[in-house]
Protein backbone atom coordinates (compact mmCIF):
# COMPACT_ATOMS: atom_id res chain seq x y z
CA UNK A 1 0.00 0.00 0.00
CA UNK A 2 1.35 3.41 -0.96
CA UNK A 3 1.70 5.87 1.93
CA UNK A 4 2.87 8.66 -0.38
CA UNK A 5 1.74 9.35 -3.94
CA UNK A 6 2.60 12.25 -6.18
CA UNK A 7 0.70 12.85 -9.41
CA UNK A 8 2.19 15.13 -12.07
CA UNK A 9 3.63 17.39 -9.39
CA UNK A 10 5.02 20.67 -10.67
CA UNK A 11 6.61 23.51 -8.76
CA UNK A 12 7.33 26.90 -10.27
CA UNK A 13 9.11 29.65 -8.36
CA UNK A 14 8.53 33.18 -9.64
CA UNK A 15 11.11 35.90 -9.09
CA UNK A 16 9.89 39.00 -10.87
CA UNK A 17 9.67 38.14 -14.56
CA UNK A 18 11.79 35.03 -14.07
CA UNK A 19 10.10 31.66 -13.65
CA UNK A 20 12.05 28.68 -12.38
CA UNK A 21 10.58 25.21 -12.89
CA UNK A 22 11.91 23.21 -9.96
CA UNK A 23 9.65 20.20 -10.68
CA UNK A 24 8.22 19.42 -14.09
CA UNK A 25 5.61 16.75 -13.45
CA UNK A 26 6.75 14.09 -11.01
CA UNK A 27 4.88 10.81 -10.51
CA UNK A 28 6.03 8.69 -7.60
CA UNK A 29 4.62 6.10 -5.21
CA UNK A 30 6.27 5.14 -1.92
CA UNK A 31 5.16 1.91 -0.28
CA UNK A 32 4.49 1.37 3.41
CA UNK A 33 7.63 0.22 5.22
CA UNK A 34 9.91 1.11 2.33
CA UNK A 35 13.34 2.72 2.71
CA UNK A 36 13.59 5.16 -0.20
CA UNK A 37 16.50 7.46 -1.04
CA UNK A 38 16.11 10.49 -3.27
CA UNK A 39 19.36 11.46 -4.93
CA UNK A 40 20.43 14.09 -7.43
CA UNK A 41 22.85 16.96 -7.97
CA UNK A 42 22.32 20.43 -6.51
CA UNK A 43 19.52 22.22 -8.33
CA UNK A 44 17.98 18.96 -9.58
CA UNK A 45 14.70 19.42 -7.72
CA UNK A 46 15.54 16.75 -5.13
CA UNK A 47 14.97 19.01 -2.12
CA UNK A 48 11.82 20.51 -3.63
CA UNK A 49 10.34 17.04 -4.12
CA UNK A 50 11.35 16.14 -0.57
CA UNK A 51 9.58 19.24 0.76
CA UNK A 52 6.43 18.39 -1.21
CA UNK A 53 6.33 14.89 0.26
CA UNK A 54 6.78 16.29 3.76
CA UNK A 55 4.03 18.87 3.47
CA UNK A 56 6.63 21.64 3.88
CA UNK A 57 5.63 23.17 0.54
CA UNK A 58 2.68 22.89 -1.83
CA UNK A 59 2.83 22.14 -5.56
CA UNK A 60 2.03 24.72 -8.21
CA UNK A 61 0.19 21.96 -10.02
CA UNK A 62 -0.49 18.27 -9.44
CA UNK A 63 -1.32 16.32 -6.29
CA UNK A 64 0.55 15.00 -3.26
CA UNK A 65 -1.23 12.36 -1.19
CA UNK A 66 -0.17 11.16 2.26
CA UNK A 67 -2.26 8.19 3.37
CA UNK A 68 -4.69 9.13 0.57
CA UNK A 69 -5.09 12.68 1.95
CA UNK A 70 -4.53 15.47 -0.58
CA UNK A 71 -2.04 17.67 1.25
CA UNK A 72 -2.88 20.77 -0.83
CA UNK A 73 -6.48 20.70 0.43
CA UNK A 74 -5.52 20.91 4.11
CA UNK A 75 -5.80 24.15 6.04
CA UNK A 76 -3.00 25.32 8.36
CA UNK A 77 -4.39 23.48 11.40
CA UNK A 78 -4.93 20.22 9.51
CA UNK A 79 -1.45 20.43 7.99
CA UNK A 80 0.10 21.01 11.41
CA UNK A 81 -1.78 17.95 12.74
CA UNK A 82 -0.54 15.85 9.82
CA UNK A 83 3.07 16.90 10.40
CA UNK A 84 2.81 16.22 14.11
CA UNK A 85 1.10 12.82 13.92
CA UNK A 86 2.05 11.28 10.58
CA UNK A 87 5.57 12.52 9.81
CA UNK A 88 8.84 12.54 11.72
CA UNK A 89 11.58 14.87 10.50
CA UNK A 90 15.37 14.51 10.70
CA UNK A 91 17.49 17.42 9.50
CA UNK A 92 21.14 17.81 8.50
CA UNK A 93 21.65 20.48 11.17
CA UNK A 94 19.88 18.40 13.88
CA UNK A 95 17.53 21.32 14.80
CA UNK A 96 17.58 20.53 18.51
CA UNK A 97 16.48 23.18 20.99
CA UNK A 98 19.75 24.15 22.74
CA UNK A 99 18.27 25.02 26.15
CA UNK A 100 16.47 21.66 26.41
CA UNK A 101 17.90 18.31 27.45
CA UNK A 102 17.92 15.34 25.10
CA UNK A 103 14.82 14.00 26.83
CA UNK A 104 12.99 17.33 26.64
CA UNK A 105 13.78 17.60 22.92
CA UNK A 106 12.36 14.13 22.32
CA UNK A 107 9.23 14.58 24.44
CA UNK A 108 8.27 18.00 23.06
CA UNK A 109 6.37 16.57 20.03
CA UNK A 110 4.56 14.19 22.38
CA UNK A 111 3.35 17.10 24.50
CA UNK A 112 1.99 18.79 21.36
CA UNK A 113 0.23 15.51 20.52
CA UNK A 114 -1.51 15.43 23.90
CA UNK A 115 0.46 12.85 25.92
CA UNK A 116 0.73 13.38 29.66
CA UNK A 117 4.13 14.35 31.05
CA UNK A 118 4.59 10.90 32.61
CA UNK A 119 3.66 9.10 29.37
CA UNK A 120 5.96 11.35 27.38
CA UNK A 121 8.87 10.86 29.77
CA UNK A 122 8.57 7.07 29.79
CA UNK A 123 8.35 6.92 26.01
CA UNK A 124 11.18 9.43 25.60
CA UNK A 125 13.51 7.43 27.83
CA UNK A 126 12.66 4.28 25.89
CA UNK A 127 13.39 5.96 22.54
CA UNK A 128 16.68 7.45 23.71
CA UNK A 129 17.69 4.04 25.06
CA UNK A 130 16.90 2.48 21.68
CA UNK A 131 19.23 4.94 19.92
CA UNK A 132 22.00 4.28 22.44
CA UNK A 133 21.64 7.38 24.60
CA UNK A 134 19.95 5.96 27.70
CA UNK A 135 22.66 7.47 29.90
CA UNK A 136 22.56 10.86 28.18
CA UNK A 137 18.92 11.85 28.64
CA UNK A 138 19.78 14.86 30.84
CA UNK A 139 22.51 16.23 28.57
CA UNK A 140 21.90 19.33 26.46
CA UNK A 141 22.95 19.49 22.80
CA UNK A 142 26.23 21.34 23.48
CA UNK A 143 27.24 18.46 25.76
CA UNK A 144 26.77 15.91 22.97
CA UNK A 145 28.82 15.09 19.88
CA UNK A 146 27.36 15.61 16.41
CA UNK A 147 26.55 11.92 16.11
CA UNK A 148 24.84 11.91 19.50
CA UNK A 149 22.81 14.99 18.58
CA UNK A 150 21.65 13.25 15.41
CA UNK A 151 20.67 10.21 17.49
CA UNK A 152 18.51 12.51 19.62
CA UNK A 153 16.98 13.83 16.40
CA UNK A 154 16.25 10.26 15.28
CA UNK A 155 14.55 9.51 18.60
CA UNK A 156 12.52 12.72 18.34
CA UNK A 157 11.42 11.80 14.81
CA UNK A 158 9.89 8.58 16.19
CA UNK A 159 8.19 10.37 19.10
CA UNK A 160 4.61 10.15 17.84
CA UNK A 161 4.85 6.79 16.03
CA UNK A 162 4.76 8.39 12.56
CA UNK A 163 3.91 6.57 9.36
CA UNK A 164 6.77 8.34 7.57
CA UNK A 165 10.27 9.47 8.55
CA UNK A 166 11.71 12.20 6.35
CA UNK A 167 15.47 12.50 6.64
CA UNK A 168 17.05 15.51 4.91
CA UNK A 169 20.79 14.85 4.43
CA UNK A 170 20.91 13.10 7.84
CA UNK A 171 24.65 12.36 7.54
CA UNK A 172 25.64 15.67 5.94
CA UNK A 173 27.31 17.13 9.06
CA UNK A 174 28.83 13.87 10.29
CA UNK A 175 32.14 12.14 9.71
CA UNK A 176 32.31 8.89 7.74
CA UNK A 177 32.05 6.45 10.65
CA UNK A 178 29.39 8.42 12.51
CA UNK A 179 27.38 8.82 9.32
CA UNK A 180 27.50 5.07 8.81
CA UNK A 181 26.23 4.54 12.36
CA UNK A 182 23.25 6.85 11.74
CA UNK A 183 22.41 5.08 8.46
CA UNK A 184 22.51 1.70 10.21
CA UNK A 185 20.36 3.05 13.05
CA UNK A 186 17.72 4.37 10.64
CA UNK A 187 17.61 1.06 8.79
CA UNK A 188 17.31 -0.87 12.06
CA UNK A 189 14.41 1.28 13.27
CA UNK A 190 12.82 1.05 9.82
CA UNK A 191 12.89 -2.75 10.07
CA UNK A 192 11.74 -2.90 13.69
CA UNK A 193 8.82 -0.46 13.46
CA UNK A 194 7.82 -0.83 9.81
CA UNK A 195 7.94 2.95 9.38
CA UNK A 196 8.55 4.31 5.89
CA UNK A 197 11.87 6.16 5.59
CA UNK A 198 12.39 8.70 2.81
CA UNK A 199 15.80 10.31 2.67
CA UNK A 200 17.09 13.12 0.49
CA UNK A 201 20.82 12.56 0.34
CA UNK A 202 24.14 12.87 -1.47
CA UNK A 203 25.60 10.09 0.66
CA UNK A 204 26.26 7.00 -1.44
CA UNK A 205 26.54 4.90 1.73
CA UNK A 206 22.75 5.23 1.84
CA UNK A 207 22.44 3.09 -1.30
CA UNK A 208 23.16 -0.20 0.42
CA UNK A 209 20.26 0.17 2.89
CA UNK A 210 17.74 1.59 0.42
CA UNK A 211 14.97 -0.57 -1.02
CA UNK A 212 14.80 1.83 -3.97
CA UNK A 213 16.75 4.85 -5.12
CA UNK A 214 15.06 7.68 -7.01
CA UNK A 215 17.39 9.83 -9.10
CA UNK A 216 16.08 13.33 -9.82
CA UNK A 217 17.54 15.48 -12.57
CA UNK A 218 16.32 18.77 -14.08
CA UNK A 219 13.02 18.62 -12.22
CA UNK A 220 12.00 15.13 -13.30
CA UNK A 221 12.53 11.58 -12.07
CA UNK A 222 15.43 10.43 -14.19
CA UNK A 223 15.31 6.80 -13.05
CA UNK A 224 14.26 4.54 -10.19
CA UNK A 225 16.42 1.56 -9.30
CA UNK A 226 15.58 -1.30 -6.97
CA UNK A 227 18.12 -2.36 -4.37
CA UNK A 228 18.88 -5.68 -6.05
CA UNK A 229 19.75 -3.86 -9.27
CA UNK A 230 22.15 -1.38 -7.69
CA UNK A 231 25.79 -1.88 -8.58
CA UNK A 232 26.97 -2.13 -4.99
CA UNK A 233 27.87 -4.90 -2.59
CA UNK A 234 24.40 -5.46 -1.23
CA UNK A 235 24.22 -6.06 2.52
CA UNK A 236 27.24 -3.99 3.45
CA UNK A 237 27.89 -0.38 4.28
CA UNK A 238 31.33 0.84 3.33
CA UNK A 239 32.71 -2.67 3.64
CA UNK A 240 31.09 -3.43 7.00
CA UNK A 241 28.29 -5.94 7.49
CA UNK A 242 24.84 -4.37 7.81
Amino acid sequence: MAVVRTQRVKKVYEMGDLKLEALKGVDLEVEQGEYLSIMGPSGSGKSTLFNMIGGLDKPSDGKVYIDDVDVAQLDAYELAWLRCRKIGYIFQSFNLIPVMTALENVTLPMVFAGLTSDEARDKGVDLLTKVGLGERISHKPYELSGGQQQRVAVARAFANDPAIILADEPTGNLDLNTGTEIIELLRLMNKESGVTVISATHDHKMLSVSDRVVWVRDGIVDRIINREDLKIEVGTIDGHAE
